[in-house]
């Protein structure tokens, strides 16, 4: 037992991610405890920053976080509880409720991690989306494949990235990929587990925010070069990059991101959420992206990439952003990184400070650089890319990860960041990208 006044910060993450978080925690002068899975015990946690590091054996669950956590209630008083990974938003939220620590709760949490969740929830809100149906009864989904066009999505409802969703074109494709999901011994990995939505065809952009008091005092737009449903599919260079600040889209898209985040009841902390800019007009057939045009196998095709930061090309009265989805956490892809390298704003770091933040010692944003980020990222074909013949000065940071390269790139010029990630896209492909299968759970993770 300890009468200390020292704020505890409980972290979950059953993925390795989260250091920065942890440190400034503890540089806050907050005692951190970390609970993750057995598997990353050996992992390169930040240990110096860690009062304790409790791994759960086994398959983990709820119950067995509610377990770790009461013991860790048992010894300190939690301050808060935070989930650095997607995977553990709503277990984060059952442990608060649990200990009665402030927070978001269990329903607002689903909302944001949750697929279907957040499907209704936007729905409700009247926020544009592409139509859906979650998949239960069939004479719905039967129903709804009748009044939209094909293809169609088939989502996991829980999941981060592009894992698992599948894009299908005829109606006995949707039903045999039920049937095949329901033949699974998982039961989360079952068809009532997915979502079936209309495809929309465009460019994909995403809004990282930084929420005090249900008010949002930073938010960093960027647009991907490709959409991460493309590059998880057919491989290749993942692209993102500032959106050009002042313009239209960075204006559309902020103004729905606030709309949705105030209609989601999102307090604080830290939101990514992604939209589609829609490229063709409903009711019209929607042109498909071979695998032609980004260069399958893992190669990218210069017509593709001469789009990056371009923007999409909408039809004629369909210039309309859809809402995709929304997570509570930071983005991944190094996405944080692209952040701090147009605007010094590290969103791990911020949002340290503002789960710690006191009514006597508030939160207070530090000054934003209105400048331009970009990264270019891939799987490589080399365990440690050697990536020293690209000497440009505006490179900020190198990518160290075993078979993977990346550059993250600064500048004030917008042009130059767009022509730099369209170089380095174009040579990735021929001096390392390598291209894998297409994940369909994180079962071999977990």
């Amino acid at each position: 037992m300890t009468d200390s006044n020292e704020p505890t910060i409980l972290c979950i993450a059953s993925f390795f991610k989260g250091n920065d978080f942890i440190r400034e925690c503890k540089r806050q002068g907050a005692r951190v405890v970390l609970l993750t899975r057995e598997k990353l015990l050996a992992a390169d946690w930040a240990r110096e920053s860690l009062d304790d590091l409790i791994a759960i054996p086994g398959k983990t669950s709820v119950q067995s976080y509610l377990a770790a956590a009461s013991h860790v209630a048992r010894r300190w008083r939690v301050s808060r509880v935070v989930a650095l990974e997607e995977y553990d938003i709503v277990t984060a939220a059952h442990i608060r409720e649990h200990l009665s620590v402030p927070g978001m709760g269990t329903t607002t949490a689903r909302c944001f991690q949750d697929k279907l969740a957040m499907r209704a929830k936007a729905r409700d809100a009247g926020i544009p989306q592409a139509e859906f149906v979650p998949v239960f009864n069939f004479e719905v989904i039967d129903e709804f494949m009748k009044r939209t066009s094909p293809p169609w999505m088939l989502k996991p409802r829980i999941g981060a990235s592009s894992m698992g969703i599948k894009k299908l074109h005829k109606p006995e494709d949707v039903w045999r990929a039920i049937a095949d999901l329901d033949a699974r011994e998982a039961l989360h990995e079952n068809s009532g587990f997915h979502l079936l939505e209309r495809y929309i065809h465009g460019d994909v952009y995403h809004v990282d925010s930084l929420v005090e008091g249900g008010k949002i005092l930073f938010a960093g737009v960027e647009r991907y070069g490709v959409p991460p449903f493309e590059v998880s599919q057919f491989g290749g260079v993942t692209v993102s990059l500032t959106v050009k600040r002042g313009s239209k889209e960075q204006r559309n898209l902020l103004t729905l991101n606030k709309r949705l985040l105030g209609s989601f009841g999102f307090e604080r902390g830290v939101t990514h959420a992604e939209f589609i800019r829609r490229a063709d007009p409903p009711g019209k057939p929607v042109r498909t992206v071979r695998a032609s045009e980004i260069g399958i196998p893992g190669k990218v095709s210069k017509a593709h990439i001469s789009r990056i930061g371009k923007g999409p090309a909408p039809a004629s009265g369909t210039d309309q952003f859809h809402f995709l989805e929304v997570a509570a956490r930071v983005g991944g892809a190094y996405t944080s990184e692209t952040i701090a390298a147009a605007s010094g704003i590290n969103p791990w770091l911020e949002w340290a400070r503002i789960e710690l933040a006191t009514p006597e010692r508030p939160y207070i944003l530090p000054p934003v650089r209105q400048e331009y980020g970009g990264v270019a990222v891939s799987l490589a074909r080399q365990e440690h890319p050697c990536t020293s013949r690209y000497t440009d000065p505006e490179i900020v940071h190198r990518v160290c990860k075993p078979w993977h390269v990346g550059l993250i790139v600064s500048s004030p010029d917008y042009e130059r960041v767009r022509d730099l990630l369209a170089r380095y896209a174009l040579r990735f492909s021929d001096d390392f990208t390598a291209v894998a299968p297409p994940e369909e759970t994180p079962e071999q993770h977990l």
